[in-house]
């Protein structure tokens, strides 16, 4: 598995997410397997957005093709996002008890 961190800022959230939604199948069927989107306190549509993929040939061929950039950008994704692929090294999770 890799992971993909995206940053962008879109015109406006609430019609950002519904393209989002309506592609789920489309990057599922590419090598998605899970998707967070987080977004900077105060400034709902500046988004980073965590997904976890397959292979990372599969999420540089996604995040590279020319169709994301065109759903991209008519679902309001203002500006050239960032894009990072990156693997996990460490992780720790406290509960509770710690």
């Amino acid at each position: 598995m890799v992971n993909v961190l995206v940053h962008h800022e879109v015109a406006d959230y609430p019609s950002w997410k519904a393209a989002f939604d309506a592609a789920l199948d489309w990057r599922h069927k590419h090598g998605e397997r899970s998707a967070r989107i987080f977004h900077t306190v105060g400034n709902l549509n500046d988004l980073t957005l965590l997904f976890e993929w397959e292979t990372l040939d599969q999420a540089r061929t996604f995040m590279t093709s020319d169709e994301l950039k065109a759903r991209m950008a008519s679902a309001g994704v203002k500006g050239q996002p960032r894009v990072e692929f990156i693997t996990e090294m460490y992780s720790i999770r406290r509960s509770a008890a710690d």
